[in-house]
């Protein structure tokens, strides 16, 4: 059996009304998925909506994820929902707050962070740890007593290390030294010039206004070069080290799930003790979301 969770990971309602169908939420920043099912626990439908990541407001989050519903099963009121719902930005008390008091009144929900959900999915619940490489980068594990561990997601201004948005501005870097002489002129830099513009102002003016997404962006070039490029090649290697150190922080020994386009990519250069603890995961977040919420309400009944 899977250990309880900590309740402290969880937030949770209940109204006491019935519930009729169960609903996997999975909620970010681009998107949000639902999975329904009904009440015998066979899913029915499946859908897909805008962002509800909590920092970009409540009202638009509960719009989305009744409009990811609505798309899955058609019909399907938000009333008569058992919703486990795993959104980005759960950690900031005044977003958290925002959106529990803008409830549309479902009948019961299961609060947690869109990484715990993909954290649940990628082991079914059991102890596991589940390494994240996208734009961003971080590592989580589900422990045997039921605890959470986190391990960096610190944000791509000053961590995400080995992350997309990480090699964007590392790439970026190595094409201002080569602008200004310090650095070999080579391809990988000559590939941030084409893709930001080959001037100071066009540089600056790049990264005044990148973000996350923007530097991100530049990640591909890195991989595009790496043959060519000693500097791209030992900018993947610095990048699959930050991911081997994530890794064995957050837990040296537990299953691990990859997660993230550039995880994926980067898995020839992860070392072999990671390799070895690789398992393929068992499902995806809006799984793991809508298990949590029959466990939730089995373990409460």
């Amino acid at each position: 059996m899977p250990p309880p969770l900590d309740p402290r990971l969880l937030t949770s309602r209940d109204s006491g009304r019935p519930v009729r169908h169960w609903v996997g939420i999975d909620g970010g920043g681009t998107s949000t998925r639902a999975l329904v099912a009904d009440a015998s626990g066979t899913v029915i439908g499946r859908g897909e909506s805008g962002a509800s990541a909590l920092g970009q407001g409540a009202a638009q989050a509960w719009r989305h994820i009744a409009e990811a519903v609505a798309l899955a099963a058609p019909g399907v009121a938000l009333a008569d929902c058992a919703l486990g719902l795993g959104l980005s930005g759960t950690g900031v008390p005044a977003q958290l707050q925002a959106f529990l008091e803008a409830d549309p009144g479902v009948a019961r929900f299961t609060l947690v962070t869109d990484g715990l959900a993909a954290l649940l999915g990628a082991h079914g619940g059991e102890p596991g740890a589940l390494l994240i490489a996208g734009t961003g980068s971080v590592a989580e594990a589900l422990l045997p007593d039921g605890t959470r561990r986190l391990v960096g997601g610190w944000g791509w201004q000053i961590g995400d290390e080995g992350s997309g948005a990480w090699l964007g501005q590392q790439a970026m870097k190595i094409a201002q030294a080569a602008f200004d002489g310090r650095a070999a002129n080579g391809p990988l830099a000559q590939a941030v010039f084409v893709a930001a513009g080959a001037s100071r102002e066009a540089l600056l003016g790049y990264c005044a206004q990148a973000g996350q997404a923007g530097y991100a962006r530049l990640a591909p070039l890195v991989f595009d070069h790496a043959e060519d490029d000693p500097a791209a090649a030992a900018l993947l290697d610095e990048a699959a080290r930050a991911l081997d150190a994530l890794a064995e922080a957050v837990h040296p020994t537990l299953p691990l799930a990859l997660a993230g386009s550039i995880a994926q990519r980067l898995l020839p250069r992860l070392s072999p003790g990671l390799r070895a603890r690789r398992v393929e995961p068992r499902g995806e977040p809006v799984t793991g979301a809508l298990w949590l919420i029959q466990q939730q309400t089995l373990q409460a009944a």
